[in-house]
């Protein structure tokens, strides 16, 4: 900027000051323009980079930008000239209303350096709206006796401008008998009354029809017009006074029905009928109105009549009239203001909206399971609500905005413990006393599959047996599966295997759905003692879960098998063979010693021996062991024995029905000192040779060891049986499994290689072992099978022990 100044001596001290007024006013950044309302796009406001200091040429580079905390659009600075300029139409009234003051701020923004400027648009009124009356056309019924200045009041129009623009002024012509007043009152509202100038004479003019015009003082001033038709009327010159023009009344909206509102009091200077007033609503009366009060005409009482509701109106404004009876009515008017006051009177309502039901019992914490908002149409705290869950675990609410929440889940899901959830949302308002309301949310687990099937217990034991008919039942295995539906559905299998050179599946079956166990084949005790096996059951979940139950099948014996007796030793024929024994030997001594064995066991293979005696013959001179097969001498022998003796040994086994065998021994008396020599034949021809027999006392040492083993051990049995007693299934029959205990006591002839099925008949004689299981009927329970045992098996065990 170029300055050029010519003066005195004081100059420079004036040019100085002026650049530091220039200076001061660009760094407070604060510029005031006006603008008219309604102005055309493009109307020029101010040169706004010139007034703030601004060169045009840094408007671009400084980024120079506006912002407005108002409508931005409104405004707009053209970067090349620094000049702002109307963009869009400014509207006073719609941008601020009826307030006195109505500007729009900018905020100017340059960088380099970062300046902000303040600059403030005033928007000025222009006189854009005429007034307007709230009717076309009014009517006005007066006595021709009422007095002058007298005054009827009147509905004033209403501007919408503000200022100079919406000051209203008011005249009336043709206006030789009436006037306008206008009064401002402290509550900033004008009111209009018609003033009667003179004495109206109705048979002189019996209607007045005036034209009320309104005018504000805008340039150009805009008007609007009521026509106002008054009629005269004769006689009744007094109309009904009201001492308030506006009364104000509040009443609570429980106020039950009849409840008093206020008495208005209106008085008339007639008399007779002339001063009798009639109350009543002004017309046109609000459906609102004549629904929630009614008004005794005679009396002036206002009641209420409906049910107030603070929520659906919270002010009634109501217009009333009284009029006298006079032949000529009149009128007197005030209006009553009646605000209603709330109470807690509305509960809380409760809207669910279900998002995602069933829930999985896999479902994350935090799954959102449904929306709830809540809304009380009270006010103030009788409208605030709160709400709260019962019971809260697994689920919790979450406030997501207000009066909404979510309803979350907040800890893990077991179908199997809890499958259903009622859950009950409380929502309670602030009032007092409170309101509250509930809504129920029935929440159903949906089941996945996390569950295998499980047996009662991991192992099952049972009894059959042998000779089963192909096809028998033996057991039903049952797995349970805590799922539900098809995830609970259970099928079951064999877990194939080998058994010896054959699959497991050629001796057994199970049934896919009931679990039901078949013995395909008739099982043989002699050639499996024990079939062991798993049955695997799987559910129909995806994917399929499973669980595995072991079966130990224990083949119980049955007596099939006879006796067979071994041969005496090298060179025994099928035919009898002959044994020397000296005369010499004494009562006692063993002279030979018949050996059998049983392929069953128990008791079926429990052996005895008997000595069968010839028909006519004398008495023997020996006698056989009942549970040994030895046979010995009763006596010594003497002359008078026959030098021949042909023994029959019958050996009997203890199964139903026993089975037996025979062995013939021929013994032949000599007078020698040769030792003694047993030969038997065997009815059966076995394979097999037996060696000396042991010395006496070392037999006897051996088999009372064994028997002392053998009779705590069978005590310790018992007591368990006693105690646990499980229950059994039979052969060929369902029913719970229970422990085998194999019993220690069996045939006399079994050595302790009888486990593997073999029998020598070569090298010493082995340490014997009585090894018996008891004999069951089919199909017994345990207590049956329990009192069997200590009715049968028990006491011959005790007898076997003290012989």
């Amino acid at each position: 900027m170029l300055i050029s100044w010519r003066g005195g001596p004081g100059a420079p001290r004036l040019l100085l000051s002026l650049l530091l007024l220039a200076v001061w006013e660009a760094g407070s950044g604060q510029v005031h323009y006006s603008v008219p309302e309604e102005a055309k796009h493009g109307t020029f406001v101010g040169r706004i980079a010139q007034d703030l200091g601004l060169e045009l040429a840094e408007l671009v580079p400084r980024l120079f930008r506006v912002a407005s905390k108002g409508r931005g659009d409104l405004l707009e600075v053209n970067l090349q000239n620094g000049i702002l300029f109307v963009n869009s139409r400014i509207d006073r009234e719609e941008l601020c209303g009826r307030s006195a003051e109505c500007s729009i701020h900018l905020e100017v923004i340059v960088d380099r350096p970062l300046q902000v400027f303040h600059v403030e648009v005033e928007v000025t009124d222009i006189n854009d709206n005429p007034p307007v009356f709230p009717e076309s056309e009014k009517r006005i019924i007066i006595a021709e006796s009422r007095p002058p200045e007298t005054r009827f009041p009147l509905d004033g129009a209403s501007d919408a401008d503000i200022g100079v623009n919406s000051a209203l002024t008011y005249r009336v012509y043709p206006n030789d008998y009436f006037t306008l007043d206008t009064q401002n009152n402290r509550e900033q509202t004008s009111s209009l009354s018609l003033v009667l100038r003179k004495s109206l004479d109705r048979e002189e003019i019996q209607e007045h029809s005036l034209l009320l015009t309104a005018s504000d003082g805008g340039k150009p001033e805009l008007t609007g017009t009521v026509q106002l038709m008054i009629t005269i009327l004769d006689v009744n010159d007094n109309a009904p006074d009201f001492d308030q023009l506006i009364y104000k009344v509040r009443v609570l909206e429980s106020t039950v029905n009849g409840t008093l509102v206020i008495k208005l009091n209106a008085t008339d200077p007639d008399d007779g009928t002339n001063g009798d007033i009639i109350y009543s609503f002004r017309r046109p009366v609000s459906p609102a109105i004549l629904y929630a009060f009614s008004i005794n005409p005679d009396n002036g009482e206002v009641r209420t009549k409906g049910k107030l509701d603070f929520e659906e109106k919270k002010l009634y404004e109501i217009p009333v009239e009284a009029v006298d009876k006079g032949n000529i009515p009149m009128a007197g008017h005030c209006t009553i203001l009646v605000e209603v006051l709330d109470i807690n009177d509305n509960a809380p309502e409760v809207t669910i909206t279900s998002l995602a039901l069933p829930v999985r019992e896999d479902a994350q914490v935090g799954t959102i399971i449904a929306l709830i908002s809540v809304s009380d149409p009270d006010s103030g705290a009788n409208g605030q609500v709160t709400c709260s869950l019962t019971p809260q675990v697994p689920f919790k609410l979450v406030s997501t905005f207000k009066n909404y929440y979510s309803l979350v889940l907040d800890s893990v899901l077991d179908r199997e413990s809890v499958a259903n959830y009622e859950l009950v949302v409380t929502a309670r308002d602030g009032g007092s006393p409170s309101l509250s309301a509930t809504a129920s949310v029935s929440v159903d687990v949906a089941d996945v599959n996390d569950n295998a099937p499980t047996f009662a217990q991991p192992e099952y034991t049972v009894f059959v047996k042998e000779n089963n008919p192909p096809g028998c039942h033996i057991f039903t295995v049952s797995a349970r599966d805590a799922d539900a539906q098809g995830n609970a559905l259970v099928s079951y299998s064999l877990v194939e295997r080998r058994v010896g050179e054959r699959a497991l599946s050629s001796y057994v079956s199970v049934h896919a759905e009931s679990g039901k166990v078949y013995a395909l084949q008739p099982l043989d005790h002699e050639e499996l003692e024990l079939l062991q096996f798993q049955v695997s059951a799987r559910d129909a979940g995806v994917p399929p879960l499973g669980s595995n139950v072991t079966l130990q099948v224990f083949v119980l014996d049955e007596n099939d098998n006879a006796p067979a007796l071994l041969p005496p030793g090298p060179g025994g024929g099928a035919g009898a063979v002959s044994q020397l024994v000296a005369r010499s030997v004494g009562a006692g001594h063993v002279v030979a010693k018949v050996r059998a064995v049983d392929a069953d066991s128990g008791y079926n293979a429990w052996l005895s021996y008997e000595l069968q005696a010839a028909a006519g013959a004398a008495r023997s001179p020996f006698r056989v062991g009942l549970y040994t097969g030895e046979i010995s001498t009763t006596r010594a022998l003497d002359e008078a024995d026959a030098p021949r003796q042909r023994l029959l040994v019958l050996v009997k086994d203890h199964g139903e029905p026993a089975l037996t065998a025979t062995a013939t021994v021929l013994l032949s008396l000599e007078d020698s000192g040769q030792a003694p020599k047993a030969s038997s034949r065997a009815s059966a021809g076995v394979a097999g040779t037996e060696t000396a027999l042991v010395d006496v006392n070392v037999y006897l040492i051996v088999a009372i060891c064994a028997v002392s083993s053998l009779f705590v051990l069978t005590l310790l049995l018992y007591t368990a049986l006693r105690c646990s007693a499980p229950p059994s299934e039979g052969a060929c029959g369902p029913g719970k499994p229970r422990l085998v205990c194999s019993s220690a006591v069996g045939s006399w002839s079994y050595s302790q290689q009888r486990r593997q099925r073999v029998c020598s008949g070569e090298g010493p004689p082995k340490a014997d072992l009585m090894a018996f299981s008891p004999s069951l009927p089919p199909c017994l329970s345990s207590a049956e099978e329990r009192s069997v045992i200590e009715a049968d098996y028990i006491p011959k065990i005790l007898v076997l022990l003290f012989l």
